[in-house]
């Protein structure tokens, strides 16, 4: 399954993100702050990866987690976060839980761990 979503186009996976978060009242705009401030890249590179085929595993691969990375923790789907050992998973599972926390009307500064 984990090889599955390596695999995956981000561009693929992306939608869903979308649709949570503005299920929930929240703005693509915001997903894609929190998106950027997770893997360093700016609005133009964030769209180039949308665009261009990158894998779910060469874009978290890829990022440049922020020093503050590490605050990202509670669990996603029943796993904790922080007790994830393979370091790709552990990149999804921190996009997945910011993505809640956005969803679910976290303050923007603390989603973003400010």
């Amino acid at each position: 399954m984990n090889a599955r979503l390596f695999r995956m186009p981000l561009a693929d996976l992306y939608p869903a993100y979308v649709d949570k978060v503005e299920r929930k009242g929240r703005t693509r705009a915001e997903l894609d702050e929190v998106v950027r401030w997770l893997t360093g890249l700016d609005e133009a590179g964030l769209e180039r990866v949308l665009g261009d085929g990158t894998t779910v595993e060469q874009f978290l691969t890829d990022a440049a987690l922020p020093p503050t990375s590490d605050l990202i923790t509670g669990s996603v789907c029943g796993v904790k976060v922080q007790e994830v050992e393979d370091p790709l998973m552990r990149r999804i599972r921190m996009l997945d839980k910011l993505v809640d926390e956005l969803a679910k009307g976290r303050p923007m500064e603390k989603v973003l761990r400010g």
